[in-house]
């Protein structure tokens, strides 16, 4: 079995040469074709950039892993990669990497000093596994290749104070687009997502009923999300959509549900539940049922009395 070495390529002009590609046209940013590689791949191939990658894949004949998950694809969809994110690319070796479609790149230096240099942690599918990547329609596609037909046509023209702008809301402009279109995925694709709320609030159920609870505490976004295989940051989005709360409210009020049921049938004292509940003291206990009741956990139990 061949070990898998990482490959980390540090900036836009090294990719373009590893790639067998002319010099990158502006050393920041990058639209590349991906009917212009033709170099043949390793069984396997670990790879780490030191930039933003955002590709448009259509009819990728392989297998992509990044974050928790491998995905295998058919149709046009929409990978957000993240400086410093490792990602692995499997055929079968020898063959040319069968793949169509866009590739753009952005290195950070090329936001240094702009807005966008902030707001694009802000978009959560930089970190969505693979499985997660964005599924485009026919029309959706077309948004996306014109705004990176937008941007080629900007960078190839002759740079001058306005490029850089110019450039910036196109890119603005695909990520909100982006925005849009999980939004409509997490309706559109509802199979998979109720199926996902269906194994949250049986996993949920299960760890509240078993002594973990109590041992190991309320558990993590970050523990949920594991456990279903998917990434925090897209099982908080889904939920979003589909129930108006976030992951860490969508615990918290399961929590409660079940501090409710302690506290109108059992004797148990505020204490004893707390610490059944997973809180190492009572008070975060009683101040967490008071912002989700408008209720003291006292207030409650002596409603039922």
């Amino acid at each position: 079995m061949e070990s898998k070495i990482l490959h980390k390529i540090k900036t836009i002009s090294e990719y373009h040469k590893a790639m067998g590609l002319p010099k990158p046209e502006h050393p920041l940013i990058s639209v590349i074709n991906y009917d212009s590689i033709n170099l043949p791949c390793k069984a396997q191939m670990s790879l780490m950039f030191d930039f933003y990658s955002i590709s448009l894949d259509r009819n990728f004949k392989g297998r992509m892993k990044y974050g928790q998950q491998q995905g295998d694809f058919d149709e046009g969809v929409l990978f957000f990669i993240a400086p410093g994110q490792v990602f692995e690319i499997d055929v079968d070796k020898g063959k040319m990497i069968d793949r169509s479609g866009w590739l753009l790149l952005v290195h950070p230096d090329f936001l240094w000093a702009t807005s966008l240099a902030k707001t694009i942690k802000q978009y959560e599918y930089f970190s969505y596994s693979a499985n997660e990547a964005l599924f485009l329609s026919e029309k959706e596609e077309t948004a996306i290749l014109s705004i990176m037909q937008n941007i080629v046509q900007e960078y190839q023209a002759n740079i001058d104070k306005f490029s850089q702008p110019v450039i910036l809301a196109q890119l603005e402009l695909l990520f909100t687009y982006a925005d849009r279109f999980y939004q409509r995925q997490f309706i559109s694709r509802k199979i998979a997502n109720h199926s996902i709320l269906n194994r949250l609030e049986d996993l949920l159920n299960t760890y509240f009923k078993s002594e973990a609870l109590a041992t190991d505490g309320i558990p993590t976004v970050q523990q949920i999300a594991t456990s279903l295989n998917v990434s925090p940051g897209y099982l908080s989005g889904m939920l979003k959509i589909l129930t108006g709360q976030s992951t860490q409210h969508y615990i918290h009020d399961k929590v409660i549900e079940n501090a409710k049921e302690k506290l109108s049938t059992t004797s148990l004292s505020i204490s004893e539940i707390a610490y059944e509940l997973g809180f190492d003291h009572p008070q975060s206990f009683s101040r967490l049922f008071k912002t989700k009741t408008n209720f003291s956990p006292l207030a409650f139990r002596a409603s039922f009395n």
